[in-house]
């Protein structure tokens, strides 16, 4: 790890609107958490409204994250293994026009291939071997990928370069002033994107005292951590279990939204929800206040009722 990349600033507490003037046009981007589980929503919106451009997006499995940024035509380059919104939605609308016309242009991927990459870069390689790739057209979609013949054992391998992004952008449960990181549950692949990254800024549900911090245990230490903002529900409409539940309703009304047209996406979704949104509280009234998010933490109705949704 480098020296340069230590951050070791005793608060780094700061807004939402200046964690994320962190980003810079063109930057290569790894979004954390995954498909619908504590995506850094908060900070997408907030991306949207700094007009911020050109983006190149890194990551493994995504939804509405990857999908929303698309529709509102931040994002040059797709790295993603999987962009959607599986058995529940389907296909991602905004991310499928925005490549078809041309304006985002498809690094095709998979998911240990980015693994491998984030491993290189955060040892201090150039490269790492892997083996899942040969024989699949992906040799061809990305010809920097190179093979050997392994000295040891004469096993043919593929070398996947090094993945350094310029930035994370992260969501977390807890997190304390140093920026130490608490995460519940799967941490996808958000302690790779930590360590790989150059910057890494984070929302967090709460900011708690450094005692209570390390009861809980550190996910993601300090030293990697640039920024962080107290968001509470900043992964909406994704879960962030065991606080929240997925937001289906809203998914749905965001999937009917781009389903119209790009000109239909921002009147229904991005004007209402995004641009018309000075900040998360906003957002959050938007969404139905604290109604909804009542019934986003109180569901306990178990699987049954819960594939219902799906009917």
């Amino acid at each position: 790890m480098s020296l340069e990349r230590i951050y070791t600033q005793a608060d780094k507490r700061c807004a939402l609107v200046d964690l994320v003037k962190q980003v810079q046009n063109g930057d290569c981007v790894a979004i954390g958490g995954g498909l619908s589980w504590r995506e850094p929503m908060a900070a997408i919106r907030e991306l949207i409204r700094q007009d911020i451009k050109g983006l190149k997006l890194v990551g493994s499995a995504h939804g509405i994250d990857v999908d929303l940024l698309c529709g509102a035509g931040v994002v040059a380059v797709s790295a993603e293994s999987y962009v959607g919104f599986e058995q529940d939605f389907g296909m991602a609308i905004n991310y499928r026009r925005a490549c078809e016309a041309g304006l985002v242009k498809v690094e095709d991927n998979c998911c240990y291939t980015l693994v491998q990459q984030l491993r290189a870069a955060i040892s201090g390689l150039p490269f790492m071997p892997i083996r899942s790739v040969q024989g699949t057209d992906f040799m061809h979609l990305h010809p920097e990928f190179k093979t050997m013949t392994c000295p040891f054992t004469g096993d043919q391998l593929v070398l996947v370069p090094a993945l350094k992004p310029d930035i994370a952008i992260l969501h977390a449960h807890y997190a304390d002033q140093h920026g130490n990181l608490h995460i519940e549950g799967p941490p996808v692949a958000d302690i790779l994107f930590a360590k790989a990254s150059a910057k890494v800024i984070v929302t967090v549900e709460e900011i708690v005292p450094h005692e209570e911090l390390a009861q809980k245990g550190v996910t993601i230490p300090y030293f990697y951590v640039t920024s962080i903002s107290e968001v509470p529900y900043g992964a909406h409409p994704t879960s962030c279990y065991p606080h929240y539940a997925y937001d289906r309703e809203h998914t749905a009304h965001y999937y009917r939204a781009a389903k119209h047209s790009a000109d239909g996406f921002r009147e229904n979704y991005l004007n209402p929800f995004v641009y018309d949104c000075k900040d998360n509280d906003a957002y959050i009234d938007a969404i139905g206040g604290k109604a909804k998010l009542a019934r986003l933490e109180q569901w306990d109705a178990g699987l049954e009722q819960w594939m219902k949704l799906y009917e």
